[in-house]
């Protein structure tokens, strides 16, 4: 228990990042590791941080941290969005320097303007910040600077830097931040047990953290070829957003990772000596964008906003626009304007799977599942790695009682990508639906599994034991794999004692 008080505390402590004063979780597949770049090593650690926390150790801590996330209401599990954000962040991770792990990006359903580092490379996002955002660039920035505390494993030498904090402080610190997210009102009055001299001096150390995933997220920002400028454009947005929120209700040593005329006059000192490289915002950020601004609004709110938009001609992009409006029209049960609007994008080629994935979802509205099945078929023939695409397929199908049919839909995929848990949990559903209890529980398992559940992995693997519907081959397959399971979980345990 005090390992896992000290890890949490933190884990917790730490989350809130340089963009706002808040903090913050589908496993969509990791983003991997870029090949190994030359002239970009890691700062060196010192022994201390790298014996507190081994790598393995922090991915373990981010996994059960993103277990808890994921139950969340507010954990936005959009395979649109995820498809999004990791494809924008793997672009990055190939660019950044020291990037030698997995990454995953996941996005919060929260209207602040906020992204946060995990341990372990998951990286999280608030809608926020994609909404409020005015290019690709800017939301680029902020994921490149999370990238940077996570390359540079600031989280293990923070675990270093807090060693001499006592523990009920830090479990006293990690409480209050937890308030801090679900009950403000109380949050307050928590924070306030907390001694604040010794909270002002772990956010000096974090500070410099700050600094140097500045510095580092520059490089990564041009060397994925995005606009450099963005950074400090966007670090003013921050501080005019921070000021505009500002009430006075959270104490000031709460508020981490200020965002301060220093780092926004160094970040513009970086940008100025480089020359000007525009980057085009991909079409992906639009739909996006404005599938998140419909999604926060008043159904007949949306369709007028954004009718007015595209009437006037008042937007950045204008394949966004109408898309936009499609989703406001769909959502207000208006679906003949919706598929007006979708034949407009067709007639002016714009080029993306959420078009499909929305056509085929204003013909489920509809009652013609046939149809939308159609559809998303065809949108899988022409965009055959769109996993989201997928997803939506399968959902259809498994609606329809097609078992079978998921089953062997599924087959491929799971052989491309065999950490993705929302494949197995596809997979799962498909063998409840034919009553294969033996089959359900070992997929459950596998899902647990890359969830970073390992105690729920080996409770469906016991389930699928006692099922009595398994043959020979099955049972001694499930009979291996728990087996596996139960030595890494006493790995585990070990280890944990040693810490």
């Amino acid at each position: 228990m005090r390992f896992l008080a000290r890890l949490l505390a933190v884990c917790l402590a730490f989350a809130p990042c340089a963009y706002a004063q808040g903090e913050a979780g589908t496993r969509y597949g990791p983003v991997p590791p870029p090949p190994a770049q030359q002239g970009a090593p890691l700062p060196e650690l010192g022994d201390a941080s790298s014996a507190d926390l081994s790598p393995q150790q922090e991915r373990r801590l981010g996994e059960t941290v993103m277990r808890e996330i994921r139950r969340d209401p507010q954990y936005l599990d959009d395979p649109e969005v995820a498809e999004y954000l990791n494809g924008l962040g793997g672009a990055l991770v190939a660019a950044a320097p020291g990037a030698r792990q997995d990454f995953e990006f996941f996005a919060i359903r929260d209207a602040s303007i906020n992204a946060f580092a995990l341990p372990g490379g998951f990286i999280g996002v608030h809608t926020g910040l994609i909404t409020a955002s005015d290019n690709e660039s800017e939301i680029a920035s902020v994921l490149s600077h999370e990238i940077a505390h996570v390359t540079q494993r600031h989280i293990a030498r923070q675990i270093g830097i807090q060693k001499q904090m006592q523990v009920p402080m830090m479990i006293a610190m990690a409480a209050a931040l937890l308030l801090g997210r679900a009950r403000p009102d109380l949050a307050t009055g928590a924070s306030a047990a907390v001694q604040a001299g010794a909270v002002q001096s772990q956010l000096a150390f974090s500070r410099d953290f700050e600094r140097e995933a500045d510095r580092l997220g520059f490089q990564t920002l041009q060397g994925a070829g995005f606009d450099v400028r963005a950074m400090a454009e966007f670090f003013e947005k921050m501080q005019r957003y921070s000021r505009l929120m500002d009430s006075g209700a959270v104490p000031s040593y709460l508020r981490s990772h200020p965002v301060t005329h220093e780092r926004i006059s160094d970040a513009q000192a970086r940008a100025q000596g480089q020359p000007f490289r525009p980057h085009v915002d991909s079409l992906e950020y639009h739909l996006v964008r404005a599938k998140l601004r419909v999604e926060t609004m008043d159904p007949a709110d949306a369709v007028k906003s954004y009718a007015a938009a595209v009437s006037d001609r008042r937007f950045a992009n204008e394949p966004g626009a109408h898309y936009g409006l499609a989703l406001a029209c769909l959502r207000a049960k208006d679906y003949k304007r919706a598929e007006a609007e979708i034949a407009l994008l067709r007639s002016a080629r714009a080029d993306s799977s959420m078009i499909e994935s929305l056509a085929a979802r204003v013909r489920l509205a509809q009652g013609d599942a046939e149809g939308a099945l159609a559809l998303l078929r065809s949108a899988l023939a022409r965009y055959p790695h769109r996993r989201s695409l997928l997803y939506a397929t399968l959902a259809v199908m498994q609606d329809r009682g097609r078992y079978e049919a998921v089953l062997a839909a599924l087959a491929e995929p799971l052989r491309l990508y065999p950490r993705e848990a929302k494949l197995y949990e596809a997979r799962a559903r498909a063998y409840a639906g034919l009553g294969k209890r033996l089959l359900q529980h070992q997929a459950q398992a596998e899902v647990y599994l890359l969830q970073g559940n390992l105690p729920g992995a080996i409770e469906q693997l016991q389930f699928a034991q006692g099922a009595g519907d398994g043959n020979f081959y099955e049972l001694s397959a499930v009979d291996a794999r728990l087996k596996e399971l139960r030595a890494e979980l006493a790995r585990e345990k070990q280890e944990a004692r040693r810490f």
